[in-house]
């Protein structure tokens, strides 16, 4: 079910539900590019039917309007002011990739509402003390990243182009990041259930424009506005070991730093290995909670 979620500012947010409106809360964070579509296939969805799914496009993705120079912390605050409009107490969050540091800045700005959190190959931030940031990261990422931190106005427009390629056929943008996909990302993706999720959401996701793909790539290379140290709700940090997009070192750096972290480093898998994790992941955010594994 759409809705608009209208902020203080004026913006409007689009917001997707799924599951049952009496179920726990759990809010999705997509990935970057993504939207409301990309987070959770529905099958994951029916299998947990405790739950209520709620996710929404970030600003400039898909139906949400734009908030130039965001930063990763702003999340909360859409996050918070979503959560009043469609009246949750408290909830869980759950990102996965680009979303991941923005379910980050929830758990450590949101602590009265934020039960746990779930960050599935999540990138650490680009000023991580003694962390080599692109060590191990795909080119294609190390070339998008650059241009983002060198001639940001150059990569916008680099970003629209690919945008309208990806209009055209998203499947596109998976082709484009080839470099980095491990085997088992090409077996996970190929899968008719996941691969038709992910092209939805890129379609939608860059519909209009690719506006929210530019503000998500130069906040993540901007200071975040808060400290992972900081976060005191439980946190599960979920990664696969083979990940060339945010490299391991990523995990061992925001391990190191969460105080109340369960580290997972899955053998093996690489960046979409996330969208296998998911029912674990699910069932350590539900009040139900049963054991994950490695």
């Amino acid at each position: 079910m759409d809705e608009t979620v209208r902020m203080r500012d004026g913006r409007r947010l689009t917001v997707e539900e799924y599951g049952r409106s009496d179920g726990t809360p759990v809010l999705l964070l997509h990935g970057t590019p993504g939207c409301r579509f990309g987070v959770v296939p529905e099958d994951v969805m029916a299998a947990h039917p405790g739950l209520r799914f709620i996710a929404y496009d970030r600003p400039g993705y898909g139906g949400s309007d734009r908030l130039p120079g965001r930063r990763v912390a702003d999340a909360a605050q859409d996050v918070a002011e979503l959560a009043d409009a469609l009246g949750l107490g408290r909830f869980a969050v759950l990102g996965r990739s680009g979303g991941a540091p923005h379910a980050l800045a929830c758990a450590a700005l949101l602590p009265d509402r934020v039960r746990r959190a779930a960050a599935l190959v999540c990138p650490a931030p680009p000023d991580a003390p003694g962390l080599s940031w692109f060590d191990g990261m795909a080119d294609s990422n190390v070339e998008d990243f650059t241009r983002a931190l060198t001639d940001p106005l150059g990569f916008a427009d680099r970003l629209a182009a690919r945008a309208a390629d990806i209009r055209r056929d998203p499947a596109h943008l998976l082709v484009s990041i080839r470099d980095g996909l491990t085997d088992s990302d090409r077996r996970i993706v190929s899968a008719p259930a996941v691969g038709d999720m992910l092209l939805r959401n890129y379609r939608e996701a860059l519909r209009t424009s690719a506006s929210g793909w530019v503000d998500d790539d130069l906040a993540l290379v901007s200071r975040w506005g808060f400290d992972p140290a900081d976060i005191t709700r439980p946190v599960l940090l979920w990664h696969g070991a083979l990940d060339m997009f945010s490299p391991r070192g990523h995990f061992t750096w925001l391990a190191s730093r969460i105080p109340r972290v369960r580290p997972v480093l899955a053998p093996d898998t690489g960046h979409f290995g996330a969208l296998e994790a998911l029912p674990a992941v699910l069932d350590w955010l539900a009040p139900a909670q049963t054991p994950i594994s490695s």
